[in-house]
């Protein structure tokens, strides 16, 4: 979503730590490119991502990247390495930089799992970042260069790890809460939860949308806020669904909107973190990279990274921002 010119922005670029990330600038070592790009509707998917473009690669040596958000006013990347505990910046002739470490968990004894860091990041309406936090188990955001809390419990028991977040129009947080970031996930003696929900924070209050999703994961509004779609990064069912969403912010009755099941042993990758573009097509992390899907479900297009690839945003200078496993690339698109 393109966002205009606000302070919170320039408080987010003040704040990057200049300090370069040793051996995770692009270098010689790096490929020029990875994976490749399937036309599967030739017509229609060549029209967003022409013949002969190539999935770039910008930097690497992460050890999972995630989370990817754009910043428009100084054309910057930001994006979690989860492992790392660390928010990376990147910016075009200028490499990687530490932007915030830690990121995650901020605790003072050590993190014995393996998912300590920071996950989805998002921008809000007036350009404030706010970011899903795995080892402090909440949902924080940046105010003059601080982390603050904005959300951490549900009915006064703690969230799992909340892993990916997006905003209604009204202003309303949408989120997703799997076990990733729990030390023993789903079997972690502090689990508070006995579910993986949805949840909606509106004006102070937590509500559970849906509790059915075994991995919910990856979360997207369609351009007209009417539908929301989840991720399910369960190999065993491995699905994105869509919700009607009502007039009170809550939701109906899920479709199934793609199932990948089959894909998975076969491709690298389960369903995770997605881009919704303007007219309602789904860019979505999974199985074979990024699978592009018309608003009806129906595949038309590959960005097969041939990598575990985690998650996807749009800038608006026409690239598709991509995190794959050790990487972060983009694809040229026709979207602006």
């Amino acid at each position: 979503m393109k966002i205009g010119h606000s302070p919170a922005i320039a408080v987010l670029i003040a704040f990057v730590f200049c300090c370069s990330l040793n051996g995770q600038d692009k270098k010689a070592d790096l490929p020029e490119s990875i994976g490749e790009i399937v036309w599967h509707k030739k017509k229609q998917f060549a029209k967003l991502v022409p013949e002969g473009s190539k999935i770039e690669v910008l930097a690497g040596g992460f050890e999972w990247s995630e989370g990817p958000v754009f910043l428009p006013d100084n054309n910057e990347v930001l994006f979690s390495d989860i492992p790392n505990n660390m928010i990376v910046s990147w910016k075009e002739g200028k490499g990687t930089s530490t932007f915030l470490k830690p990121a995650g968990y901020t605790g003072a004894e050590k993190f014995t799992g393996s998912e300590p860091g920071s996950n989805g990041l998002m921008l809000d309406a007036n350009g404030t970042l706010y970011m899903c936090c795995h080892g402090d188990r909440c949902i924080k955001k940046m105010v003059d260069g601080k982390a603050i809390v904005v959300v951490d419990k549900y009915d006064g028991k703690r969230f799992n790890s909340p892993n990916d977040l997006v905003f209604h129009k009204n202003g309303d947080l949408y989120f997703t809460d799997p076990p990733y970031g729990l030390p023993k996930r789903m079997d972690d003696p502090g689990r508070e939860l006995d579910w993986c929900g949805v949840y909606r924070y509106s004006k102070g209050k937590v509500t559970l949308l849906t509790k059915e999703m075994t991995r919910p994961n990856g979360i997207a509004f369609s351009p007209d806020f009417k539908t929301l779609y989840v991720a399910q990064s369960d190999p065993k069912a491995a699905i994105w669904k869509s919700f009607p969403v009502k007039e009170d912010g809550t939701l109906g009755e899920s479709k199934v909107f793609f199932d990948a099941t089959d894909w998975v042993g076969k491709e690298k990758g389960l369903p995770d973190g997605m881009a919704v573009d303007k007219k309602g097509r789904v860019w979505a992390t999974g199985p074979g990279g990024v699978l592009v899907f018309n608003k009806r479900g129906k595949l038309i297009g590959q960005l097969n990274t041939k990598e575990a690839t985690a998650n996807c945003t749009f800038g608006n200078d026409g690239y598709l921002y991509i995190t794959a496993d050790m990487y972060f690339c983009r694809v040229k698109t026709t979207m602006k």
